[in-house]
């Protein structure tokens, strides 16, 4: 998906830290919607208990005190008054209204079963007045329960509550649960806030634990494929992330083995054929035939080239020069000199100021082996020079027939040769741009053929200004 990072560290944390967040929403909506019930039950039993005590203590006193006892009692959020008429049945009825039943419930326990109770919800516009005589506090979303939705607490409920004494006269009272019970403490939400912080920063790290051996991995298996002899891996970590290391290290040995091995087979058969090739030119220079010599002698610098470049492709022998800091232009101009006093044209455009990290006779002869077949194909070579702040882009331009472009990328393998008639008069055995790249990757950079637009072939060099391995 295009949503997720790329990354795994990315995909990990996406997925953990959503999670959690809707974990932690629904664990606060539950506990608020369970919180909010709870503080309206507590309430409604202290405003029942209330109520109840003030008709015990009115059916203790004759008619004529009842009324200075209700002035007494009589404040918000409890209206007690004992002249008015008994409510409707109509205002009573209706057992789905959740907080209505539910406050009635609670009157039956305190005062008994015995006792007639009738309740009833209280106007809206008493509402507002009740309302008006306390500040209302922040309001308090909560679930809905039974079909009725607790909002209406969290601004206080009122209510009528009418009670018969036991001679037969109403109590009425104007109730109101307090609607306090329903603030939420500042202190839960911080606390929410403070486990989700926690949570979170517990995964990042997790995640950066878990996902850092891969990323150490996949540096090293770059390494591996510029530098044969890069550093083992360090075996440390989790059992998995040791287990991989020590596979990843013991390949290296394997591949650096078999390279060594291979290396040191040709370098044998190298030592062993310049034997006969010495005596095959001995016996050469005998021969009468002035023509005929020439052509021994020609084929035996061939096979002497070929076997020399052969050794040159297989061994890195550039990884054993130092790293120095060179003045690239003042190679090319070493080089454009060279070329000069053997009567090939080269041309430079372009200017580097900065040096660049390198390795100056393994550069020096992979732009040799560039400028080798631009003259070779092209007739003249020139080179163009583009210096950027992390890299620097050296491309060697021709003006020869180019190649096709299944060619482009097969002119890197051995003995390739981009023309078909592998005259000798043309030279060359095929390894030059191999090794060019070789050397460009062993310096952590790259090197790619294009044809140009108009006529010829470009090689792009480009060299990255950080250190060369």
């Amino acid at each position: 998906m295009r949503l997720l990072p790329r990354s795994l560290f990315g995909r990990l944390v996406v997925v953990l830290l959503g999670g959690l967040v809707l974990a932690q929403l629904a664990t606060a909506y539950i506990n608020f919607a369970e919180r909010g019930e709870l503080l309206y039950r507590a309430g409604g039993m202290r405003l029942a208990q209330q109520i109840s005590d003030i008709v015990k203590l009115l059916d203790s006193l004759p008619p004529t005190e009842r009324r200075r006892v209700v002035a007494v009692f009589n404040a918000p959020p409890l209206a007690v008054s004992l002249d008015r008429a008994p409510l409707r049945e109509d205002a009573v009825a209706g057992d789905s209204d959740f907080p209505r039943s539910m406050f009635a419930t609670l009157l039956r326990y305190a005062l008994g079963d015995e006792a007639k109770i009738l309740v009833a919800r209280a106007p809206a516009a008493r509402d507002a007045r009740f309302a008006g005589d306390r500040p209302t506090p922040p309001h308090m979303p909560m679930m809905q329960h039974r079909g009725w939705s607790p909002g209406g607490f969290a601004g206080g409920a009122s209510f009528i509550v009418q009670i018969a004494l036991r001679d037969g006269s109403w109590a009425t009272f104007d109730s109101q649960l307090s609607p306090q019970a329903a603030a939420v403490p500042w202190r839960v939400g911080l606390t929410l806030l403070v486990l989700l912080g926690t949570v979170i920063v517990l995964s990042l790290i997790a995640v950066r634990w878990v996902t850092g051996p891969l990323s150490v991995l996949a540096k090293a298996a770059e390494g591996l494929g510029e530098n044969i002899d890069h550093p083992p891996l360090a075996e440390t970590g989790p059992a998995e992330v040791q287990r991989a290391a020590r596979a990843f290290n013991t390949m290296q040995q394997r591949l650096a083995r078999f390279i060594s091995d291979r290396t040191r087979i040709l370098t044998a058969m190298s030592h062993d054929l310049k034997t006969p090739i010495t005596r095959m030119r001995l016996r050469a220079e005998a021969l009468d035939d002035e023509a005929l010599r020439g052509k021994f002698v020609r084929d035996l610098e061939a096979m002497e080239s070929m076997v020399t470049q052969t050794l040159e492709f297989m061994r890195d022998t550039s990884a054993a020069e130092p790293v120095q800091r060179i003045d690239v232009m003042a190679l090319l101009e070493s080089l454009r000199s060279d070329y000069a006093d053997m009567g090939k044209a080269v041309a430079i455009e372009g200017s580097s100021p900065q040096p660049l990290p390198g390795r100056p006779l393994a550069l020096r002869r992979c732009l040799g082996n560039l400028l080798d077949n631009a003259n070779r194909y092209g007739g003249r070579a020139t080179i163009r020079v583009e210096d950027g702040a992390r890299e620097i882009v050296i491309r060697v331009l021709d003006e020869g027939p180019g190649m096709t472009p299944q060619e482009l990328e097969k002119a890197f393998e051995p003995f390739f040769r981009g023309e078909a008639s592998r005259s000798r008069e043309t030279g060359g055995t095929g390894l030059g741009l191999g090794i060019a790249r070789n050397i460009a990757r062993a310096h952590g950079g790259e090197l790619l053929l294009q044809n140009r637009i108009a006529n010829g072939l470009e090689a792009i060099l480009t060299l990255p200004r950080s250190q060369a391995r």
